[in-house]
């Protein structure tokens, strides 16, 4: 026997039960992993509350985690007992002490890479190469917004970005998060619980606004975020941590020939090639010391609610990860 946290029922943190469970053998094309750090994202939470019905209770959640190959399926090559790898799974399971996965989502972790730092870079860090090489891709020169920026996505979102050669204005809802932000390069920070964002961001580009914003959000600031693109800009809505977007005329996007889009981790990994290039080039941001894989809170795995609260309350910075 093993434990796990399983999801009876959708609803609060204390939804979450530390229980125990049966990991068997590996099919032919299946790993059996034991668990090392497992990281936490806003996802979860939505899963969790039934926001996404992407999972039905009982389940385990958790889309990635690190951990060790403890037995290999019959059919499978690439991969021996002892290697060390790392995860995005979005049929869930990684809130576990062990589990069995398919072998062709496991990407082998880089000998300088930590199991910890492995487990806060994974969603995080390939949602950023996403949203930044292929959603829009960022030119030299262009001004940027991104929300959240002290966030543990807006962090390597406002890294990266000065990586390739943008102007960063991020807004933060604390002076704390907006020195962490601008430790980061934010070139320009807005307390958005102080200041109108639209306002400021039309201050600070002249009038002109943005190319792009990249906003997780969601309800709180989808209007304002529109407000602050420029003629043909686009705007990225990737997450609904304020809650979810309501319906839009599509007529509204033609006040400058704007450009909406909601991106998916997932539909950009969706082969193996696509998957491996896009871990090849965040775990080379990593190593160039243009990301960060910084750890704000870790927690046993047992406490993932405790996780689940600060996350959702904000007290957060950084990734969050559970350790088995």
């Amino acid at each position: 026997m093993t434990h796990a946290i399983v999801l009876r029922e959708y609803g609060g943190p204390e939804k979450l039960e530390w229980s125990e469970v049966t990991v068997g053998r590996p099919a032919p094309d299946e790993l059996r992993i034991r668990h090392t750090a497992i990281g936490v994202n806003f996802h979860d939470t939505y899963v969790r509350t039934g926001l996404y019905r992407t999972l039905t209770p009982p389940g385990i959640p958790g889309l990635e985690a690190a951990g060790v190959v403890e037995d290999v399926g019959s059919d499978i090559k690439g991969f021996v007992a002892g290697d060390r790898i790392v995860y995005i799974d979005e049929t869930y399971g990684a809130y576990a002490e062990a589990r069995l996965l398919p072998a062709r989502r496991a990407i082998r972790l880089p000998a300088g890479v930590s199991d910890q730092a492995a487990a806060a870079l994974a969603v995080k860090g390939m949602t950023a190469c996403m949203l930044l090489r292929h959603v829009y891709r960022v030119a030299r020169g262009e001004t940027l917004l991104i929300h959240a920026a002290a966030g543990a996505v807006g962090q390597n979102l406002v890294r990266w970005a000065k990586h390739l050669g943008a102007r960063v204005i991020g807004t933060v809802g604390t002076p704390e998060k907006g020195a962490l932000a601008s430790e980061c390069g934010a070139d320009d920070i807005i307390l958005y619980r102080r200041e109108n964002f639209v306002e400021r961001v039309r201050e600070l580009t002249g009038g002109q606004g943005v190319k792009v914003v990249y906003d997780a959000v969601g309800a709180d600031t989808f209007a304002g975020s529109l407000d602050c693109l420029d003629y043909c800009g686009t705007l990225v809505n990737f997450g609904q941590a304020s809650g979810p977007v309501a319906p839009i005329e599509v007529s509204r996007l033609a006040v400058r020939s704007l450009t909406l889009v909601r991106p998916l981790l997932f539909h950009y990994i969706r082969t193996r090639a696509a998957l491996e290039e896009m871990a090849a080039e965040t775990f080379r941001m990593l190593a160039e010391g243009v990301l960060i894989a910084r750890v704000g809170l870790a927690l046993p795995l047992a406490r993932a609610a405790e996780a689940h609260a600060a996350l959702e309350a904000r007290r957060t910075s950084g990734a969050t990860v559970l350790l088995p």
